[in-house]
């Protein structure tokens, strides 16, 4: 497998995977951060979603072992077209997201609500090309956070060798 970019590494670490964790990646693009947590899982398992046909069969390839296993799973579709059905993650994250980055992501924030889990958490790990930015990025998608009825439990920011990473964390605010 060719080595996972930093951030990603850093970030999944952020996230706190646990063994049996159902998990969703929403823009999973090569499956890089599904094949990291596929490591930390035993028994759980990781939904990758992206909107790119030619990014969900790269990821697929990337974690064929995975797939067979069990623990990852792939689908072509944008958040708020995806097929959940009924089903609730532990873990729902987005990295590198545009519309939580730069958009108004009220449909895609009441999407993650509904399939949220009790007690779970949603993460927004991010590492932006200007370092300076961090602080004030941190502080946005906490803010779009708490207006979409999250409640933000924690903010990080690390200092990568490739630069100053971020991320949010929130759980449902209605729990």
């Amino acid at each position: 497998m060719a080595r996972a970019a930093e951030r990603l590494v850093w970030a999944v670490e952020t996230l706190g995977v646990r063994p049996a964790d159902r998990v969703l990646e929403i823009g999973c693009g090569h499956g890089v951060a599904v094949s990291l947590v596929c490591e930390r899982l035993d028994g759980g398992s990781v939904l990758g979603i992206d909107r790119s046909v030619t990014m969900i069969e790269m990821a697929a390839r990337r974690n064929t072992d995975h797939v067979a296993a069990g623990r990852a799973a792939f689908q072509v579709a944008a958040l708020h077209e995806a097929d959940l059905g009924d089903a609730r993650f532990d873990l729902v994250f987005a990295s590198h997201v545009p519309v939580f980055l730069r958009g108004d992501p009220v449909r895609e924030l009441e999407v993650v609500r509904a399939h949220l889990a009790p007690g779970g958490r949603f993460a927004l790990p991010f590492q932006p090309l200007d370092p300076a930015s961090t602080g004030p990025t941190v502080e946005r998608l906490a803010r779009v956070l708490a207006d979409g009825g999250f409640t933000v439990v924690r903010r990080h920011v690390a200092e990568l060798p490739s630069g100053r990473a971020g991320c949010v964390v929130a759980t449902d605010g209605r729990s």
